[in-house]
């Protein structure tokens, strides 16, 4: 099977008087490689953002994954499919679209089947970034560091019908950004490494559009609620997937 996903999550924050909002979209195409054991997949994200009544946009750091299928939902076991990504620096890191530097990622999700209605999925990830610098405003680059994110999040499904589904997500996301800052005597200007805590949770729901063919269509929605200070207080995240056959079998 194929399948290309498209996302939107549109989110707004109302704690400042700047009352910052920004539109992340991503495309993402997951592609079989000889099996459905082994999934090729890249992921381009875009985003436009409104800042302090600034207007940016921009491409983010392209994301190229490869997806193992370790075990499947069956009885006695969950599915396991542990996920590697190379993070390439296309994004501007100047305008905050990405880090500069070529990055690492690693996911492991597990799902299971509960009851007849009822699904978990649970994930946790790592992403380091080796070396990363930030450019000063004096047009000097900082010091290097190395920059390290940890993921984990986890949801509830259930199956209203078998194409209608209501579902909660929880996600945290622990970052590290680089931040320019005076030395003590303010004679310099140097690069801190700040830590960044964003928590959400997110009320859902989604369903499928079966068509001939082997073809199916998924759309969702879901309204993410910021927990941290970090977190964007609020928004909308709109969902949607095409899956199909990479190849059909020929009738003799």
């Amino acid at each position: 099977m194929v399948q290309h996903i498209w996302t939107a999550r549109f989110g707004k924050d109302d704690r400042d008087e700047a009352h910052s909002r920004a539109w992340d979209l991503s495309f993402t195409q997951e592609w079989p490689v000889f099996s459905q054991t082994h999934q090729l997949s890249y992921t381009l994200p875009y985003a436009f953002a409104d800042d302090n009544a600034e207007h940016t946009s921009g491409l983010g750091d392209v994301l190229l994954n490869y997806r193992y299928q370790l075990l499947n939902d069956e009885p006695g076991s969950a599915a396991v499919a542990p996920r590697v990504s190379l993070i390439f620096p296309s994004g501007d890191e100047e305008r905050g679209f990405g880090a500069g530097v070529l990055g690492y990622q690693f996911n492991l999700p597990v799902s299971k089947t509960l009851t007849d209605r009822l699904y978990l999925n649970l994930n946790a990830g790592v992403t380091y970034f080796p070396n990363a610098e930030l450019a000063l405003s004096n047009g000097r680059d900082s010091d290097k560091f190395d920059l390290f994110g940890f993921n984990l999040g986890g949801s509830i499904i259930y199956a209203v019908s078998e194409v209608f589904h209501l579902l909660v997500e929880a996600a945290w996301n622990h970052d590290h950004e680089l931040e320019e800052r005076e030395s003590a005597g303010g004679r310099r200007l140097l690069a801190d490494r700040l830590r960044i805590d964003d928590v959400v949770i997110s009320p859902g729901l989604r369903w499928a559009i079966n068509l001939p063919g082997d073809v199916q269509i998924v759309p969702g929605l879901a309204f993410p609620i910021g927990l941290t200070d970090d977190s964007t207080d609020y928004g909308v995240f709109l969902y949607f997937s095409l899956e199909h056959s990479f190849a059909r079998s020929q009738e003799r």
